[in-house]
């Protein structure tokens, strides 16, 4: 069973809520699998997972958070050749532009996407969003 690591950053815990759902989604399939905070990791630590759950809100103008995601995101790409990735965030405004440009971004870096789409949930994530984020992490773990 491949090592999964579930990484994100979090402002409101919305996609905290969301990051977890998905670890217990994975650990259900019986995937080694790993939660952290994006500053509980390095990129280099990242790039030895097997699979990235990587997840991050919209901000701004629907940017990556700028401070802690963005630099960690920007030093990964270089080591997500045929890596599988899923993305995942929560968003406040706007239609999801910022998940449709990183799943864009991973996918130039050569990530092999999990989803085109990534997985988006709108403000604070219900008991069905959940759902769909542990139904993420357990497809995505087998």
């Amino acid at each position: 069973m491949s090592k999964i690591a579930v990484i994100y950053w979090s402002g409101t815990g919305n996609t905290e809520a969301m990051a977890r759902a998905i670890c217990e989604g994975a650990l259900s399939a019986g995937a080694e699998t790993s939660l952290f905070s994006v500053s509980e990791i390095t990129a280099a630590q990242a790039g030895s997972y097997d699979k990235l759950a990587l997840g991050c809100p919209s901000m701004g103008a629907e940017n990556l958070e700028e401070s802690e995601f963005e630099p960690f995101f920007s030093e990964l790409e270089s080591s997500l050749g045929g890596k599988p990735v899923a993305l995942f965030g929560s968003y406040g405004w706007g239609d999801g532009q910022w998940m449709r440009d990183w799943a864009a971004r991973a996918a130039g870096a050569g990530a092999a996407l999990f989803s085109d789409e990534g997985l988006i949930v709108n403000e604070t994530p219900d008991e069905s969003a959940l759902e769909k984020c542990r139904e993420l992490g357990k497809n995505f773990a087998q």
